[in-house]
């Protein structure tokens, strides 16, 4: 099973010191806590994409190829991709050539993302926020999968023998996650495809991630990939820890009375209760999202939201160092403990989905030099009759 963290990117006010960093900084922190969390030992460090204040990831493969340089194991990723209001086009091509750099070291989350105002703002209309997950998801596909696509559709322009370069990594696309928290059509999209499903519980009880979880989960084995318990499945989640559980308490509870996001909503008792957060000693966390299993089956990709509501970067990297060294360890092994034989302990990796698609033939060889698709020419032969021309 994989453990990692995932950032939204806030920049927001340490309500114990007044003191606000500013978006450099923020962005600045981010890669530190990534490169903290690869030093660790975690498995991903997922990043959000966001436009608007008072977010500042709004550039996610720019980050994570700069990550992809200075990290050594830990598996790069997104927890939102918004595949609503980029362009296919642009995505097969940023993540593709993010595959390459990272070597195969990275997979993305696609979502709708929870800004309204970001739709007009891409030049696209909320109401077909659906329609647009769908429609430019399957271009996505395309684009990775076939060397020349014509298509058209409802909205972008046509395309005409068009090739996404670079191409994927060893001819293989990057894996992808579908979150969504409230939508079963996007359960229901992964499933069709055969791809993960994450959900980002930490706003929801147990209960609502269980039914989307278990949703997608006979609905994949629907479309005949596998049984349903063999589903790739990711949560969110979110804790803070001491070792002292009091302590932890208190030390926490003036970041979350003013959280950009559920701040001046319920104390912190209440949606502690009522959600994954989990403030308190390492162990309780430990039987808390040991259990989570129970509720929605054997999964394979548990991320941590800890960079936000104001922490300091030094308290977030001790959180890090604490989840790492004392948690991680005994869940994993406890996961390890009841895991079916037949049910995937982790995402496939890169090496394993090029040997899946070399086994099925979906791999076809790149030829050093492509020919154009309108003319049989290479790019060479065009510098060598200019050459011709001008001797």
């Amino acid at each position: 099973m994989q453990f990692g963290i995932f950032s939204v990117g806030d920049v927001t006010t340490d309500p114990t010191t007044g003191r606000t960093p500013d978006d450099t900084e923020r962005v600045r922190s981010m890669l530190t806590i990534a490169k903290h969390a690869d030093e660790a030992g975690l498995d991903v460090f997922a990043t959000g994409e966001h436009h608007n204040p008072p977010f500042v990831p709004s550039s996610p493969t720019t980050m994570l190829g700069y990550l992809a340089g200075v990290t050594k194991n830990i598996t790069l990723s997104t927890s939102t991709t918004l595949i609503t209001t980029n362009d296919p086009v642009r995505l097969a091509e940023e993540y593709a050539m993010l595959q390459v750099i990272a070597d195969g070291r990275m997979d993305l989350m696609m979502g709708r993302g929870n800004t309204g105002p970001v739709y007009p703002w891409f030049g696209q209309d909320i109401r077909q926020g659906i329609p647009l997950a769908i429609e430019n998801y399957a271009l996505l596909r395309r684009l990775w999968t076939e060397d020349v696509v014509d298509w058209s559709g409802k909205f972008r322009t046509p395309l005409q023998g068009f090739t996404s370069t670079p191409r994927p990594l060893d001819g293989v696309p990057p894996f992808v996650w579908h979150g969504s928290i409230r939508s079963p059509e996007i359960a229901e999209q992964a499933a069709y495809y055969g791809d993960g499903f994450f959900h980002n519980a930490i706003f929801w009880p147990m209960e609502h991630t269980a039914q989307m979880v278990n949703f997608y989960r006979q609905r994949f084995e629907h479309y005949g990939h596998g049984s349903a318990d063999q589903a790739i499945v990711g949560l969110g989640g979110q804790v803070f820890m001491d070792r002292d559980s009091q302590r932890a308490v208190d030390r926490f509870r003036p970041y979350f009375d003013v959280a950009p996001v559920y701040g001046h909503g319920p104390s912190l008792e209440d949606f502690a209760a009522q959600t994954p957060l989990t403030v308190g000693s390492p162990q309780q966390v430990i039987d808390r999202y040991g259990a989570f299993y129970q509720q929605v089956g054997h999964y394979q990709r548990q991320l941590f939201l800890m960079d936000h509501a104001g922490l300091p970067l030094k308290t977030v990297l001790e959180q890090i160092d604490l989840l790492a060294e004392e948690v991680v360890p005994v869940l994993r092994r406890e996961a390890e403990a009841v895991r079916p034989a037949h049910v995937p302990a982790a995402p496939p990796s890169h090496a394993e989905r090029v040997a899946a698609a070399r086994t099925a033939g979906e791999v076809h060889e790149q030829s050093v030099a492509a020919a154009d698709h309108w003319t049989g020419r290479t790019a060479e032969d065009d510098v060598e009759a200019a050459d011709a021309v001008t001797r």
